[in-house]
C-alpha cells in the first residue's frame, strides 16, 4: 500500500521525458486518484543532454510547500543525475534505476528496483519511450497509480502521433514488474 505523502524525484538527462513523466504522474494522481500533487522541475544549463530533474509530491491532503528536503522515492535514469540526487533519498526510501544507464551505485539503498526502461523502449522501436516504460513500472511495482489512469492522462497530454507507442511502453513497464515479480508495497 502506498503511504502518503509520496515525495518523489525523477532524474535523468534532458530529452528523456523526465519532466513529462512527472506531469503525467501528478496529473493522474489529481484527476484520477482524487489526490493533491505539486510538481517542480529543473534543467542543467545544456537543456537537451544535460541533467534534469522533476520533484513531485503527492498527498491525500493539501500540500503546503512545493519542495521536500528528503524524498521517499528516487527514479534515476542517468548516472550523473543519480549521483547528484541520491543524497536526497531517505535512508529507508526506494530507489528505481535503469541499470543500463546507472551502473555505479555509490550509496547502498535497501530497496532498489532495476528496470531496463531504455532497452525495453528500444525494443519497442523508440528509445524516447523509456519514460513511459518507467511510469508503467512505477504504477505496477509501487502502486502509485492505476495503469488505465496513466493511459487516460497520456491520451490527453501527449502528441497524438506518440499515443500508441506510449501506451505500449506503459504496458511493457507494467509487464516487466509482473514478469519479474518486482513489487514494493
Amino acid at each position: 500500500m502506498v503511504t502518503y505523502p509520496q515525495r518523489i524525484t525523477l532524474c535523468g538527462f534532458g530529452g528523456q521525458g523526465i519532466i513529462l513523466s512527472a506531469v503525467i504522474l501528478g496529473t493522474a494522481a489529481v484527476t484520477k486518484g482524487n489526490l493533491y500533487a505539486v510538481q517542480t522541475q529543473s534543467y542543467g544549463s545544456e537543456a537537451r543532454g544535460g541533467q534534469c530533474q522533476a520533484e513531485l509530491i503527492i498527498d491525500k491532503k493539501a500540500i503546503n510547500s512545493p519542495v521536500a528536503e528528503k524524498k521517499n522515492l528516487l527514479v534515476a535514469m542517468f548516472q550523473t543525475a543519480y549521483e547528484k540526487y541520491i543524497p536526497t533519498l531517505e535512508e529507508d526510501g526506494v530507489l528505481v534505476i535503469d541499470p543500463d544507464l546507472v551502473t555505479n551505485l555509490t550509496h547502498p539503498v535497501a530497496h532498489t528496483l532495476e528496470v531496463p526502461a531504455t532497452q525495453i523502449a528500444v525494443d519497442l522501436g523508440n528509445r524516447m519511450a523509456a519514460n513511459m516504460v518507467m511510469l508503467g513500472f512505477l504504477g505496477e511495482a509501487l502502486g502509485l497509480t492505476e495503469q488505465q489512469d496513466l493511459l487516460d492522462v497520456i491520451k490527453d497530454n501527449v502528441n497524438p502521433r506518440f499515443v500508441e507507442l506510449n501506451f505500449k511502453a506503459v504496458e511493457m513497464g507494467a509487464a516487466y514488474a509482473k514478469e519479474h515479480n518486482l513489487y514494493y508495497k
